[in-house]
């Protein structure tokens, strides 16, 4: 049977339209349009054979004929009639609450539940049940905690925005006062600590599917401004991603986009998941994005003529929040089970290649265009009880914190040597040295009962005239370790050569360094305090095997490396490189190396 991709399309009647409630205060003449672009959406979705979920927002609940519509669709094409927590901005909603505030995640904790009271029972009030999917830009774990202990009937919600961290206010010059980076992109169950991290384990299930906002390009996203590239036609038409050829207008990336989602089933076991959730604001008649409305309304028609093509080919099944929770569980009964994504570049069309992995302990990027080197670090495993919202220490910052983030906190490539957080390799002969962040690669995929396996391609170092021939594989095994083997694959004639795996690493959810002086630092059990004043270990390899770690209490996590090695070292950075060191290190004339990386939760 071909593998069916999972698709959610979700729209959102507004009264009080996105960007438009503060700009243009409520005007009947926006209110009607709105109203008639969502019409617009869901005859699109419909003539195409497809289901949708419509989520109503609260200003949309004081709309009679929105909710006779929705009542309508949901009798006639088997819609699911779900609740927004988003579109909260309307006349009665200020009255009420005496505030411009619109975000849920960023009111204090009882203005969060009076609100989602609130929502709940004018939506019971208007179709006599409560919903079983709901969602916002960003649901902490307060909010889907309560919502699920409240009205059981939830089993779905949208719950963060994939990389919607420093990049994105940036892009929005610096105004977008709010940041949920560090989340999965690919659906999954919340842990009730922070709904960030994928559950352990049943006494840590919230009780609910999450997903997400969109479904964005794992390598465009990452690198880049993630506004522009989503399978939501109008991020396409935002990032200027279309093709204009003698009148003609084309999305090939679009297209492509949507077939890289449907790929990902190579990697999950069968599986694979897409959506697209655009509101009216992005389809309204002035034009958005230097479009016109024509554009606007063409992109959207031609995105759901291509999921109807999927579908009718029996390749898309098209399924409501509420269904998509049911799949998911059936599919997903073992919550070590990760999301994968080994991702090729869609955009530009290069050789590079990043392999994403979310688990319970973590998530990760590794860059095959640095040599599989780690470039993105988040521990899951911590289970980091942050709260969010007025009358916490993050009001605006929702963002679950990395250990590595090249894009925030450099990488390899930075002006000052050692400076940037990236987990990688050294090889070092007569004198000589090189990283494999300089060796461009790729990578094959596998599944074993050891864990997922990833192997990239041979790389050759040249050092003092000797050829060194490398391969790497990186397990990810069930319990959370990551292990790597560094192989030499060519006869070095008896030369020695030494292999250094080691791990540069910082904490934080922006560019800037929080204070690093409780962190402590060891090899064994001597142990030294952060100091900033460049202070290192270095240990030989005894009868009892040593570990190098590092306890970094302001993210409740604990890093150790280990493995067959011959020596074993830690350092600390300097006020101008606020970084830390774990360094494992092995000489060698043939054969490898294998180490092993470990997060836990420190307390």
């Amino acid at each position: 049977m071909e593998k069916q991709l999972a698709l959610n399309i979700i729209h959102r009647p507004e009264l009080s339209p996105e960007y438009a409630e503060r700009a243009l205060g409520g005007r009947k003449d926006v209110t009607d349009e709105s109203l008639g672009i969502f019409l617009f959406q869901q005859e699109a979705a419909h003539k195409n054979g497809l289901k949708t979920t419509i989520q109503i927002t609260y200003a949309s609940l004081f709309s009679d004929e929105i909710v006779k519509v929705a009542k309508e669709h949901n009798k006639k094409y088997g819609d699911e009639i779900a609740l927004s927590l988003l579109g909260l901005p309307c006349k009665q909603f200020r009255e009420k609450y005496k505030t411009e505030d619109f975000c849920i995640w960023m009111f204090d904790e009882e203005t969060k539940k009076e609100i989602i009271d609130d929502c709940f029972s004018l939506f019971h009030q208007k179709f006599g049940f409560y919903p079983q999917s709901t969602g916002s830009y960003f649901l902490d774990a307060f909010c889907i905690n309560y919502i699920k202990s409240k009205y059981p009937s939830v089993k779905c919600a949208v719950a963060t925005c994939w990389e919607e961290g420093p990049k994105a206010y940036h892009t929005c010059n610096n105004s977008w006062y709010t940041f949920m980076d560090g989340g999965p992109w690919n659906p999954w169950i919340p842990s009730k600590i922070n709904s960030h991290c994928p559950a352990v384990d049943k006494d840590d299930d919230s009780g609910i599917v999450a997903i997400p906002h969109l479904s964005r390009d794992l390598m465009a996203c990452f690198d880049g401004n993630g506004s522009n590239f989503g399978t939501h036609p109008q991020n396409v038409l935002r990032g200027m991603i279309y093709y204009n050829d003698n009148g003609s207008i084309e999305y090939p990336y679009l297209y492509n986009l949507i077939d890289q989602y449907r790929h990902l089933e190579k990697y999950n076991d069968g599986y694979a998941y897409n959506m697209m959730f655009v509101g009216p604001g992005w389809l309204n008649k002035a034009g958005r994005w230097e479009a016109p409305y024509e554009l606007l309304a063409k992109s959207y028609e031609d995105g759901m003529k291509y999921y109807g093509k999927l579908k009718k080919e029996g390749k898309l099944l098209d399924l409501t929040m509420a269904e998509f929770a049911d799949y998911y569980r059936e599919r997903h009964t073992d919550y070590a089970t990760p999301e994968c994504a080994l991702w090729k570049d869609i955009l530009y069309g290069g050789d590079k290649q990043y392999f994403w992995l979310a688990d319970p302990t973590k998530r990760l990027c590794l860059d095959f265009n640095q040599g599989g080197a780690i470039v993105d670090l988040r521990p899951y495993v911590a289970r980091i009880p942050q709260k969010t919202g007025i009358g916490t220490d993050n009001v605006y910052d929702a963002s679950y914190p990395y250990l590595i983030q090249i894009n925030y906190r450099a990488g390899y490539f930075t002006h000052y040597a050692g400076a940037g957080t990236i987990k990688s390799c050294k090889v070092s002969y007569k004198g000589e040295s090189a990283d494999l962040c300089l060796c461009r690669t790729f990578a094959a995929f596998e599944k074993t009962d050891s864990g997922v396996v990833i192997t990239a391609n041979p790389v050759t170092v040249t050092l003092g005239g000797l050829d060194i021939v490398i391969k790497s594989t990186f397990l990810f095994e069930k319990s959370g370790r990551i292990v790597t083997t560094r192989e030499i694959v060519n006869d070095l004639q008896g030369e020695e050569v030494t292999i250094e795996e080691y791990f540069t690493g910082a904490f934080g959810t922006t560019e800037y360094q929080a204070d690093m002086t409780k962190l402590t630092l060891g090899v064994g059990d001597e142990k030294i305090n952060y100091t900033y004043h460049g202070k290192k270990i270095s240990k030989k390899q005894g009868e009892k095997a040593l570990t190098a770690f590092v306890d970094i209490p302001d993210v409740m996590t604990r890093i150790e490396m280990g493995g067959d090695v011959d020596e074993l070292s830690v350092e600390e950075g300097i006020a101008f490189s606020p970084v830390y060191h774990l360094s494992v290190k092995k000489t060698l004339r043939k054969g490898g190396v294998t180490t092993w990386l470990n997060l836990l939760k420190a307390n």
